[in-house]
């Protein structure tokens, strides 16, 4: 495979080494002006791996005036005098790992140290909150310099230990006196940037910081981090065009692939469109198709977090309509998974309705949806990844052979080994429930093939269930429990859900599909063309 000419920053998030290595870098400096010319304090949420600390140490050169890193970036023609500031950068990530108070309170303390001894001065106590604030006036009278604050991934601590109520009061008081800090010495301070993923509203970081600049729904900064469809269609328009010719596939298609796995992000009601940054450049950097949302660790947190609710609800909130303050509470505070799955980046803003003033939120795409569908098959289903691959591949195959009812017999075996205790008794009696486990399983599986052929799989909430798409064909299903075929054709004639691919040119075919609670499997299914002619029918209740 040809050398790529381009070098991708896929193992580092420092803006010095990306500037003076020569590697790709999407410049966001225009936006980092005037935020730190135009607020104080500025509080930006993203999810993680979305380069987040990458412009935390864009903000670190800038204000240390490295001038020389900036050449030829936009910043170049705002700036005219660089003038260079004390600056304190706290990554709390590196409390990832801590398992315990003292962990914590060492690794908060390092970073302090590291600091006293660089600016000489004295600890004179050992509270976090009143350490800060020595360390803060001495730099600003020694240096006669007001003193720029960047702390990133602010929330890691909470986040790790968000149900053990113990160690999360022992953090909350130990960062507490911390954070005031930043809001008591505003006179020491020229410019705060706080980064993290959600926030807590028991730190007085949000509560007493009423001058905060919180700048994560703004439409002005949604393409602050990421990388917008414009950016992809311009600078990194080279890029595009050498993965495609890797690929072998033309540019047209390569722009196609990487909407469907790594686009989707909006962060505010007219949000720029957004990619997923590291998962675009190792994409680039690889020339390959692959996942990599979950290789950022978010699913030990996010599992962590669903066990305290019933799990199959993640999968819920694919299509949901809620209002802005339903999914940005603080996830302390929040009686569902809804936040946390918004704040994480398994949901985003698919749209926004002005007069209702309500917001669509859905995954934003294959990548994510498999990664939370692999996460989650083991623990609903209780089956391994390799039995999720290999009913992917069986029914895959199938449907690119344009045969829909081996697919569907592939699906029905694989059902078939799905252990009884998976339902409880409870579940099983209760018959919305009952249908609800069965939608969750259809949508879990055709999900899957999101990796291998295109899949529109649409929320349980109730809209048209499956639309299965490959180069010479397009399917379209409904799924109905306990119910029969005709009526699952008649809703798809009667909602008409193949309309939209009458004139697409590839074969349309519409199926039911129906699955008996009692035998706990598909039972039957029926295969129409376009015109409404049966090509084939299956039942298995009466053979």
């Amino acid at each position: 495979m040809r050398k790529s000419k381009y070098r991708y920053p896929v193992d580092t998030d420092q803006f010095q080494e990306i500037r003076e290595q020569g590697m790709l870098y999407v410049d966001k400096t225009d936006m980092m002006y005037d935020l730190a010319n135009g607020y104080k304090y500025v509080f930006l949420a993203r999810p993680r791996r979305f380069g987040k600390s990458l412009l935390c140490n864009t903000f670190k050169a800038y204000f240390q005036g490295q001038k020389e890193l900036f050449e030829g970036l936009k910043v170049m023609d705002l700036e005219k005098v660089w003038k260079t500031h004390p600056v304190l950068h706290f990554d709390m990530s590196i409390m990832r790992n801590c398992s315990n108070l003292d962990g914590y309170r060492e690794a908060l303390a390092d970073v302090l140290s590291k600091y006293e001894k660089q600016y000489g001065a004295v600890k004179e106590a050992e509270e976090f909150g009143t350490r800060f604030h020595q360390l803060l006036r001495h730099i600003y009278e020694t240096q006669n310099k007001r003193v720029v604050v960047i702390i990133d991934e602010y929330d890691t601590p909470m986040m790790r230990n968000l149900y053990n109520e113990e160690l999360l009061e022992y953090l909350r008081n130990m960062l507490r006196g911390f954070y005031q800090t930043v809001k008591l010495d505003g006179e020491y301070l020229r410019f705060v940037f706080i980064t993290g993923v959600t926030k807590f509203s028991q730190l007085s970081i949000f509560s007493e910081l009423n001058n905060l600049r919180h700048i994560s729904m703004d439409d002005e900064y949604s393409g602050i981090c990421g990388i917008t469809q414009n950016e992809l269609n311009t600078m990194l328009r080279p890029c595009v065009e050498e993965y495609a010719e890797q690929l072998e596939i033309s540019a047209e298609e390569a722009y196609v692939l990487l909407k469907k796995n790594y686009d989707g992000y909006h962060f505010s009601r007219k949000s720029k469109d957004v990619y997923a940054p590291f998962s675009v450049l190792r994409a680039f950097d690889g020339r390959n198709t692959d996942h990599y949302w979950f290789e950022s660790g978010t699913s030990r947190s996010l599992l962590d977090y669903l066990s305290h609710f019933p799990i199959t609800r993640a999968l819920d909130y694919d299509g949901v309509e809620v209002s802005e303050n339903e999914f940005s509470v603080p996830c302390e505070n929040a009686d569902t998974p809804m936040p946390l799955l918004y704040q994480s980046g398994y949901l985003t803003i698919a749209s926004y309705d002005r007069l209702t003033q309500r917001y669509e939120l859905k995954i934003p795409n294959n990548e994510v949806r498999k990664g939370l569908v692999d996460c989650l098959m083991p623990i609903i289903l209780k089956r391994t990844v390799a039995d999720n691959n290999s009913v992917v591949a069986a029914m895959a195959r199938a449907l690119f052979k344009s045969n829909l009812s081996e697919a569907l017999t592939a699906l029905r075996s694989y059902i078939a080994k799905i252990p009884y205790d998976v339902v409880t008794k409870e579940d099983w009696e209760d018959k919305e429930r009952r249908e609800s486990f069965y939608q969750l399983l259809l949508y879990m599986a055709f999900s899957m093939l999101n990796s291998i052929v295109d899949t529109e799989v649409k929320s349980i909430l109730g809209r048209a269930d499956i639309v299965i798409k490959t180069k010479t064909d397009i399917f379209v299903l409904e799924l109905k429990v306990d119910d029969t075929v005709e009526n699952a054709l008649a809703q798809i004639d009667d909602k008409g859900y193949a309309i939209p691919y009458e004139a697409d040119g590839r074969n349309v075919t519409k199926c039911g599909v129906c699955i008996s609670s009692e035998m706990r499997n598909i039972t039957q299914w029926c295969i129409n063309d376009a015109e409404g002619k049966t090509i084939e029918k299956k039942d298995f209740l009466n053979k």
